[in-house]
């Protein structure tokens, strides 16, 4: 499952551009990888990320595994559902791509996202990934 409207990292976070503000989260592919989702840390709202940076933890029952900024900017929100009730966590393996968004940022450059894979290439990027 890899919805053509969004961006994505080869790290496995996607993005869905919204202005200059994207929501970020991670993928389908990733939340299977990982399992049962327990636990999720995020940064503080106005933190200024960097790209690349680490932008929060995603802990599972097999392992922890951080998640990093696709692009820079500033975190203007993040998903208190998941991290208000421990067994909201599990949202992210249900709904990966709606409810189970992490992070919204306001991008330092929008230009960014153009560095980022779309649909058709994060696909390829897997299938490759797998052989």
């Amino acid at each position: 499952m890899v919805p053509e409207a969004l961006y994505y990292s080869k790290d496995h976070e996607w993005l869905r551009v919204e202005g200059g503000e994207v929501t970020i989260g991670i993928t389908d592919f990733a939340q299977k990888e990982l399992g049962d989702i327990v636990y999720l840390e995020f940064p503080e709202v106005g933190r200024e990320l960097k790209t690349g940076e680490e932008l929060g933890t995603v802990e599972s029952v097999k392992a922890v595994s951080e998640i990093y900024a696709p692009v820079a900017g500033e975190v203007l929100e993040v998903n208190e559902l998941l991290t208000a009730d421990p067994d909201r966590s599990a949202v992210v393996n249900q709904d990966p791509y709606g409810e189970g968004w992490l992070v919204k940022l306001r991008m330092s450059n929008p230009e960014e996202v153009k560095t980022l894979l779309d649909a058709k290439g994060y696909e390829s990027f897997l299938s490759e990934a797998a052989n």
